[in-house]
């Protein structure tokens, strides 16, 4: 499984409340919900996604509140993987949960630059840098977590898999 996208980089400790800032919680319309992705840090970030893109974090991406909110709003804003340092784990889960693909990747911010495209490889653990011509070696995503991802998130999953039976 593969995506491509330019690349928009944060920094470190990258939280939920900036992410999707708590206003727009009230919100349950995901296209609505994309329209105010980053709003905290970036109010035009929704207008720079929207073709696809692949965000970029530091270390302890998505920490802060468990709201899944945050990855939704990421996903419906044209965010095709947000590779990070680390994450905080359950914006990590979310994402997985809900389709977004999420992947740790030690030192990816420091061989990327804002703006250089990407195409990500999930199952070989690989990062394309087509701007630069040089590849990474990033974590592995294990197959069921592809498989899920696959399918377009965790319930989409077990419906599946129960359908099977």
């Amino acid at each position: 499984m593969k995506v491509k996208g330019t690349a928009i980089k944060f920094g470190d400790n990258v939280d939920t409340d900036v992410i999707l800032p708590g206003k727009y919680l009230v919100l349950t319309d995901p296209k609505e919900l994309a329209k105010h992705a980053m709003a905290g840090l970036d109010e035009a970030f929704p207008a720079k996604a929207q073709n696809g893109v692949i965000v970029m974090g530091g270390k302890n991406f998505g920490c802060g509140s468990s709201r899944e909110q945050a990855p939704i709003a990421l996903k419906h804003a044209g965010v095709q993987c947000v590779l990070a340092e680390s994450f905080a784990r359950i914006f990590f889960r979310n994402a997985i949960n809900i389709g977004l693909p999420a992947i740790e990747a030690k030192g990816v911010t420091s061989a990327v630059d804002n703006g250089d495209v990407l195409e990500v490889d999930f199952e070989a653990g690989k990062v394309q840098n087509i701007t630069k011509s040089k590849n990474l070696h990033v974590n592995k995503l294990p197959s069921f977590i592809v498989e899920i991802l696959k399918d377009g998130g965790l319930i989409e999953n077990l419906r599946k898999r129960i359908n099977k039976k």
